[in-house]
């Protein structure tokens, strides 16, 4: 198993963002991670990428803990720049290949090529469209074993959504999984083996879209009827 969570809690304070959370994830997925703000997306993600240590429960990746190493075989795309602004796109690509054995830079400069990105640009000369293009590119780059996009199309045009969907069927490790939360639900679907519905910090479904979309309904007509069957609020 690729990804196992049991009875995970995490709470800030007062505030429970993850509530007796169980999860499983198998290999070669591709798999929503759906819910409202404040539904806890941000912080499993930062559980699985290993940046928050104190919670109780269980997680572990490929049967291990999280631990330092985990960070070896995932690959994340934040949902903001991360690169510093006086890079140019082929030190982005060096660092890169030096910082992660399954990083290739061949495939990198490849991608910029296809999209028609100079790699002696500096990012802070790139556009925003651009330089998140750059971010994807860094990601899918990597041999990772598990890929974690968070709002991937959040700040994109459609036609531009449809650009970053091709990109990650074309590009990632066929083997691995790829886990993208996001709320453009609707958007999504397209692309997605598997979609999990999270609410108040528990999972209140996870099935295949196939499972979710039999009645006829879309997965977003499905998200918003699970919810209301919950009782959540979105």
């Amino acid at each position: 198993m690729l990804v196992e969570i049991s009875h995970l809690y995490k709470s800030y304070g007062a505030t429970l963002a993850l509530d007796d959370l169980n999860l499983t994830l198998q290999e070669g997925k591709i798999i929503g991670l759906l819910g409202p703000n404040g539904s806890g997306k941000t912080t499993l993600i930062k559980v699985l990428l290993g940046l928050l240590r104190q919670y109780r429960g269980e997680v572990s990746i490929l049967s291990r803990p999280i631990d330092d190493s985990s960070k070896s075989y995932i690959a994340y795309l934040p949902d903001k720049n991360h690169l510093p602004l006086h890079w140019s796109i082929e030190y982005a690509c060096k660092f890169f290949a030096d910082f992660f054995q399954d990083f290739s830079i061949h495939k990198a400069h490849s991608l910029c090529k296809q999209l028609d990105l100079n790699l002696k640009t500096k990012i802070k000369h790139l556009s925003k469209g651009n330089q998140e293009k750059v971010s994807l590119i860094l990601t899918l780059a990597r041999q990772a074993k598990l890929y974690i996009f968070d709002e991937p199309i959040a700040g994109v045009d459609p036609v531009a959504r449809d650009l970053v969907f091709d990109l990650i069927l074309n590009n990632y490790n066929k083997e691995a999984s790829v886990l993208i939360a996001t709320h453009l639900i609707y958007d999504v679907q397209k692309i997605l083996d598997e979609a999990i519905f999270l609410a108040k910090g528990h999972i209140i479904a996870h099935k295949s879209v196939a499972e979710f979309t039999a009645s006829g309904c879309n997965l977003e007509e499905a998200f918003k009827q699970t919810f209301s069957a919950q009782g959540s609020v979105l």
